[in-house]
């Protein structure tokens, strides 16, 4: 079973329901046992990472995902999700997250290209042979974000996507700890496709 961290401010029911279709087992939960006793943990998000990191710490729920994700516990981040993984965001001010992965979040600078990086965009394997991507296509997915993320470690990008004539973060991985700045669930067939691939690697599909 896969936990859908609720906190207040992320997409729940189309990633449950993709979750379903998919023939995962999905429930949406700001329970601490539902979140320990699941397989693997999804953290969505939409809105600003200031105001999601403080909803998750009046709640305890930051230290619970960090303690559990820390354990080895799998878990995926989407969107803001992703974001929050990291160590910091200067969204609206400087801001720590839960910094299970280094690196930062920035806006992306003003140029002659639109803020936010709103649409269908093309991601490119950086780790072809990753157990999220491998034997998949590479194809078209869709972001809807203002910030985007700098991992300090290039061994942790996964996927990227062109945008602003700069290379941008669209997939991270380290062991257990898994971020997708696109929204798989509305990102059609290759959204559901890297979406079952977690589902698969984390052993969180449902028995029959």
């Amino acid at each position: 079973m896969i936990a859908i961290v609720d906190y207040g401010m992320g997409n729940l029911h189309s990633v449950s329901k993709a979750i379903e279709r998919l023939g995962g087992e999905a429930a949406v939960t700001s329970d601490r046992v539902g979140l320990s006793q699941a397989s693997a943990i999804l953290l969505p998000g939409v809105g600003a990472f200031g105001d999601a990191m403080a909803a998750l710490r009046e709640t305890g729920l930051d230290q619970v995902i960090v303690e559990l994700a820390r354990s080895g516990k799998p878990l995926l981040g989407i969107c803001l999700g992703m974001q929050l993984l990291f160590e910091e965001s200067e969204e609206h001010g400087a801001h720590k997250g839960l910094g299970l992965l280094p690196g930062k979040v920035v806006r992306f600078q003003e140029g002659t290209y639109k803020v936010p990086h709103m649409g269908w965009n093309r991601c490119s394997w950086k780790q072809p042979n990753h157990e999220l991507v491998a034997g998949i296509q590479e194809g078209h997915v869709y972001f809807v974000h203002s910030y985007h993320v700098l991992p300090s470690n290039q061994d942790d990008l996964v996927a990227v996507c062109e945008y602003a004539n700069q290379d941008v973060t669209a997939i991270v991985a380290r062991d257990s700890i898994y971020g997708m700045q696109f929204h798989p669930e509305k990102s059609g067939e290759l959204g559901l496709m890297l979406l079952q691939r977690f589902i698969e690697v984390t052993s969180a599909v449902k028995k029959a």
